[in-house]
């Protein structure tokens, strides 16, 4: 289960059920009013995870030919894979009820924000879940790696990186770099 859209989905939400949600300012991101800060700037948080998220088996797999993966490193990153979807899509399919949850609570004239906050709280608890689980599946798989193979990901995660600043900047000319 691709777990983007739900992701997107939970930022888009705390944005705009943040003010409502107990009408407490976000403490990871303080914005003005409490509300959330400008989305771009998940990217800072975001860079260093992403460099993390390239050895997740799945990626690597996608690339096994680039990489060289011998037939040994194919089964161990294909058994890392398979143990972690299970827990995975669990952890997804309760993100995705409480999202709905949030949709429904949302839907009245007058919301009611405690429904808000314990559904929004409880789908971001279990998104952590998620990538809880591709952070560890990502550090294992790394070390499936030879010295040579990890060099090639830190090369393609300092490309990617050096990309997102460039598009970063585009996007935002009116700040000074």
């Amino acid at each position: 289960m691709d777990a983007k859209p739900f992701f997107a989905a939970l930022v888009l939400a705390g944005g705009w059920f943040s003010p409502l949600a107990g009408q407490q300012p976000s403490p990871m991101m303080p914005g003005p009013m409490g509300q959330m800060g400008d989305p771009m700037g998940f990217q800072d948080m975001m860079g260093p995870m992403m460099h993390v998220l390239l050895y997740t088996p799945q990626h690597l797999l996608a690339r096994k030919e680039a990489l060289g993966l011998t037939n040994d490193q194919i089964a161990r990153l294909s058994t890392l894979r398979n143990g972690v979807q299970t827990g995975q899509n669990a952890a997804m399919a309760e993100a995705k009820g409480h999202v709905q949850a949030v949709q429904e609570a949302a839907a009245g004239a007058t919301p009611d924000t405690v429904a808000l906050k314990t559904h929004f709280e409880a789908a971001h608890a279990a998104m952590g879940k998620a990538h809880w689980l591709a952070l560890v599946s990502a550090v294992q798989a790394k070390a499936v790696l030879t010295d040579g193979q990890r060099t090639k990901v830190k090369v393609w995660a300092d490309s990617m990186q050096a990309w997102m600043q460039q598009h970063r900047q585009m996007m935002q000319p009116h700040e000074s770099h």
